[in-house]
């Protein structure tokens, strides 16, 4: 199967461009990565006030601190935009002789990456909380891990902390050593476990809650992770009327334009509004290690609410890959891909 770190074409060696142009590309690259580098420094911060109880960077604007104000924390807090955007600069500084394309496909690979890693997150805990949720329904957990530790794993925040939390880092291990996205498998495993449930249910006269949330979990994963990688083939839908007759030129820009103002902009709202206090919509169901009414079903809630949140990094990483690629289109630099195709490898 192909990967996102193989899909883009190779680009030309940087000195191939006129120095001029290499160096009117620092600006453009700098700008990519401060993002990055903002988005990054928001998700720490995220983590710092909401998980380790730290007072945020609000104070310092006059918002309401998380728990005690403490100004000297929060300046901290304030300090890591400061850092991340300096990282970038001496990066971009460092490394002047990158071109856009490079830059873009290096970004891209970060991107794989994670998607990997997500993917295989999704796919353990699956299969793990699956087998726990069944032998806890068949009670024949308490034979296997003893009462004390069965009572542990029925709670969420016991599950999510040591099982989950375990197996997602082990996950990013994995994902350093494979190169596979593995959306194919993950659609024919959504295919599985929904047969596994009619056959249950009509054959068997067997069902239990936990199989649909399997499906749920594996099928949202599937959608909302798929997303960036999607976007990289230009497998979205596109009204390409005006598009298709437009010069390489302009449809850089058009690109670019969409980037910045659309894609970029909507990223930044789904983590600002998801992530942006501790009752939001991403952070209060990951807080609380939420799962369904259902007694017996999987302890995966929580973690789907985190797939909205997934989705917009992981997409803005994209947008950004996509916006340096489009500049590159405008500058007219070689290797660009083919933005006519739209079917996904």
């Amino acid at each position: 199967m192909a990967t996102m770190s193989g899909v883009q074409n190779e680009v030309s060696t940087s000195g191939n461009l006129p120095q001029g142009a290499q160096k009117s590309a620092a600006p453009v690259r700098t700008f990519g990565w401060m993002v990055l580098a903002i988005m990054a420094a928001f998700l720490l911060n995220n983590y710092l006030t909401y998980w380790q109880d730290m007072p945020g960077v609000a104070p310092l604007f006059g918002g309401a601190a998380n728990g005690a104000p403490a100004p000297a924390l929060s300046a901290v807090q304030l300090g890591l935009y400061a850092i991340g955007i300096i990282l970038a600069v001496v990066y971009v500084q460092k490394s002047k002789s990158m071109t856009l394309r490079e830059d873009s496909k290096r970004i891209s690979n970060i991107n794989a990456y994670l998607i990997r890693a997500m993917f295989f997150a999704v796919l353990i805990v699956g299969l793990v909380d699956t087998v726990i949720s069944f032998l806890r329904v068949e009670d024949l957990l308490v034979g296997i891990v003893g009462e004390e530790m069965s009572s542990n794993i029925g709670r969420s925040h016991y599950r999510g902390a040591y099982i989950h939390m375990p197996l997602i880092a082990l996950s990013f291990v994995i994902a350093a050593f494979t190169r596979t996205l593995g959306f194919t498998w993950l659609a024919l495993l959504v295919v599985v476990a929904e047969l596994l449930i009619v056959v249950g249910r009509f054959i068997l006269s067997y069902e239990q809650a936990f199989m649909a949330d399997l499906v749920r979990f594996w099928y949202a994963a599937l959608f909302l992770f798929a997303s960036a990688y999607t976007l990289l083939e230009e497998g979205h839908v596109r009204v390409d009327v005006f598009y298709a007759g437009l010069a390489p030129k302009t449809r850089g820009l058009v690109n670019a334009a969409g980037s910045l103002l659309l894609g970029m902009t909507l990223c930044a709202t789904i983590l600002a509004i998801g992530m942006g206090g501790k009752q939001n919509i991403i952070n209060a169901p990951i807080l609380s290690y939420e799962t369904t009414q259902a007694g017996f079903g999987l302890y995966v809630k929580y973690l789907m609410a985190g797939f909205l949140g997934v989705f917009a990094v992981s997409m803005m990483i994209q947008f950004v890959s996509y916006f340096l690629d489009a500049v590159a289109d405008m500058r007219g630099e070689p290797g660009g891909r083919d933005h006519d195709s739209h079917a996904v490898q």
